[in-house]
């Protein structure tokens, strides 16, 4: 079978760009008759040795990467160009991993759209910055759920809000999962620590708690940094650090990182403790991770919450808001908190910092979840949907 996936995202930063490189990549792994077509608008040198993969490069005005942004849009006629090429194919059925860079194919064709979550439809006012962002993520939403026979999605609880919040029929809904990529594992070279954490601006030696993800406003940062602030000035912590690791410009989506600084600015106490890294590579994260008190995921909701099983397989545990995903992904390997009560986060942030046992007992619970999830798992479910959507 000659399948179509969409790699428009390939090169995105963000959560949905990483499900598209890992999810593929696995994919091409597998032992399957199957050919895969890749439709893409920029050279894509990392699938090149792949023999049963064929790239059907677009060229477009602009690539999607930086078109399809919160503040930005495609041009009709590159939306149109590569719905030409879609077409021309010899395919027997397309599958887009993100919604975010969908485009109209025919509908003769079977298709999958992945929706990874219903957090703009949840929370509008924290994700667009203004209306006109708003109404063109309406309308793709809307053309893409019609253009699709069957919805892709990453959790059960993003598949209960994507029912609520926009009213998809659950009966059209699949699931499949995430994993953490084989070089999130702990490391303890000193060395290699203590570099990374130099090369982010961070004490060497210092506790730290790490956020890695968007600077955007449903991130709950804001919180975040009241509920650290509140558990410092409660004493006993010593020398605590808070890293916040992210692109500052949010990859071309809303960011609040203006905020989140000015917030900082005004605390003689937070000056001193907060960091803002910006982008950090994976070979860094790692050992932030691996040489972190804790993880932090203060979200209102996660579609899946991917850096809290990075974090895990890194042996750090996790604090994890009760919204969303997290509880799904997390298990028992993490402390959670009302996101919506600065005090709970300080008392979980003193927990964490305080109680040795509590945080060794968490980190053992959170390495024995990872093998659970992995991304030839979710290869494996996401191609037996798509091959039930061929049959």
């Amino acid at each position: 079978m000659n399948i179509g996936i969409d790699v428009t995202c390939w090169w995105n930063n963000r959560g949905f760009g990483r499900f598209t490189r890992e999810l593929l990549t696995a994919l091409l792994r597998m032992d399957t008759p199957h050919t895969y077509y890749l439709f893409t608008d920029q050279p894509i040198p990392q699938l090149a040795g792949f023999a049963n993969a064929r790239l059907v490069q677009v060229q477009t005005s602009r690539p999607t990467t930086e078109a399809a942004v919160a503040d930005g849009n495609r041009s009709p006629l590159d939306l149109l160009r590569m719905s030409r090429a879609v077409a021309r194919s010899p395919i027997s059925l397309m599958f887009f991993p993100a919604v975010y860079s969908w485009y109209p194919v025919p509908r003769r064709l079977p298709t999958m759209v992945t929706v990874m979550d219903a957090i703009a439809e949840h929370f509008p006012r924290l994700i667009f910055p203004g209306w006109k962002s708003r109404l063109f993520w309406a309308l793709k939403m809307r053309g893409a759920l019609w253009n699709s026979d069957r919805v892709l999605t990453i959790s059960q609880a993003a598949r209960d809000e994507i029912v609520r919040y926009i009213g998809v029929d659950p009966a059209r809904i699949d699931f499949c999962s995430c994993g953490a990529n084989p070089q999130f594992a702990q490391t303890r070279d000193a060395q290699r620590i203590a570099a990374a954490r130099a090369r982010a601006g961070l004490p060497v030696t210092a506790p730290l708690i790490v956020y890695v993800g968007g600077l955007a406003p449903h991130k709950n940062l804001l919180g975040l940094i009241e509920g650290f602030d509140r558990a410092c000035r409660s004493g006993g912590l010593g020398e605590l650090h808070l890293a916040l690791v992210g692109d500052f410009r949010g990859a071309g989506f809303h960011s609040n990182h203006d905020s989140l600084v000015a917030r900082v600015d005004a605390s003689p106490l937070l000056r001193d403790r907060v960091h803002f890294t910006g982008y950090v590579s994976d070979e860094d994260l790692v050992a932030l991770y691996s040489s972190a008190r804790a993880a932090a995921m203060p979200s209102f909701s996660e579609g899946f919450g991917l850096p809290a099983l990075e974090a895990m397989a890194c042996g750090a545990p996790v604090l994890a808001s009760d919204c969303g995903a997290l509880p799904e992904v997390v298990g028992d390997g993490g402390l959670y908190f009302d996101p919506h009560d600065p005090d709970a986060i300080a008392t979980a942030i003193r927990r964490i910092v305080t109680d040795d046992s509590l945080r060794d007992d968490l980190a053992a619970r959170g390495l024995a979840r990872v093998p659970g999830f992995t991304w030839e798992r979710a290869a494996r479910m996401t191609l037996a949907h798509l091959e039930r959507l061929a049959a």
